[in-house]
């Protein structure tokens, strides 16, 4: 089951009110949604965007079954669309809008796309659809040595991403690299000796890499934060949980950016992390960043 990292925090930051309207940008499960819906009663809406048909479909029975689907407009649709879908749905004004920049626990266990490298599943890893359009497959098999080195470095930041590349190109010289199992041994077997010392897999930060290629998720967060901000009117907030550097460096300079310009008020000096207790209820929250700024002008 998925569990909605730092929500007492988003909400606290937030700080929903009766009647308001927001977006949960990438909703997922929904826990950060029904969070701020339990304050915006009774004539607040939420706009609920997921770019995972499959992610959103199951959110939306799930608010069925708890009786607040009239309160939702439900949009599949990639976040960086977002200043697209909020003036197509004129759900105005919006008071805050939030985005968890994270993967679902089902995403990891259940989609069967290989975003794991603990599971035997298609190399596939991205968002908008399970078929067609570009695949980890297609950049394991295909990019160059040097093409998958820059991108296992760029979006992995892993040091030994031209021992990788140069293994992966190796072995797909003799059978093509088809799952996320296969791939995660070719990782382990040559660079695995250097990360005995260390707590992550050898094959976590390629993943990660692999998938930010895939879903261009750094370019569609670049688009992202200057459309929801401009979206925003004056009071309203931007809250967003990364859970990597590079997504959190592109946060923590969009917002010093607009503070710089008069434009923001940064609410996060220091970004707010899961306390003790969050991690040991849920170990996948370890790396979760809360920031948030609020629209001046």
């Amino acid at each position: 089951m998925h569990i909605s990292v730092l929500k007492k925090g988003v909400v606290k930051l937030l700080d929903p009110k009766p009647n308001q309207n927001f977006v949960d940008a990438t909703v997922n499960g929904g826990g950060h949604a029904q969070a701020i819906l339990a304050r915006t009663g009774p004539g607040g809406k939420l706009l609920a965007i997921d770019w995972d048909k499959e992610v959103l479909q199951k959110f939306k029975k799930r608010a069925v079954a708890r009786k607040i689907a009239s309160k939702i407009v439900f949009i599949h649709d990639n976040f960086a669309n977002i200043r697209i879908i909020v003036n197509r749905k004129g759900l105005t004004p919006i008071a805050g809008i939030i985005a968890d920049l994270g993967l679902s626990s089902w995403q990891l266990e259940k989609s069967g796309r290989g975003f794991s490298f603990q599971k035997d599943e298609p190399l596939i890893m991205n968002f908008g659809q399970t078929s067609g359009g570009l695949t980890a497959g297609d950049l394991v098999n295909g990019a160059s040595e040097k093409e998958l080195a820059d991108i296992i470095y760029r979006f992995g930041e892993e040091r030994q991403s031209r021992q990788i590349a140069h293994a992966l190109v190796a072995a797909r010289r003799r059978a093509k690299i088809s799952t996320s199992r296969q791939l995660a041994e070719i990782i382990k077997t040559a660079v695995g000796w250097r990360y005995r010392r260390q707590k992550i897999h050898p094959a976590t930060r390629t993943f990660q890499a692999l998938r930010i290629a895939v879903n261009d998720e750094l370019g569609n967060l670049e688009k992202f934060l200057n459309d929801a901000f401009a979206i925003l009117p004056p009071s309203g907030k931007l809250a967003i949980i990364s859970f990597h550097s590079l997504e959190d460096r592109l946060i923590k300079n969009f917002y010093r950016q607009q503070q710089k310009q008069g434009t923001g008020e940064i609410l996060t000096k220091k970004p707010i992390r899961p306390d003790r207790q969050e991690i040991i209820q849920n170990p996948k929250s370890r790396s979760a960043k809360l920031r948030a700024i609020k629209k001046i002008a």
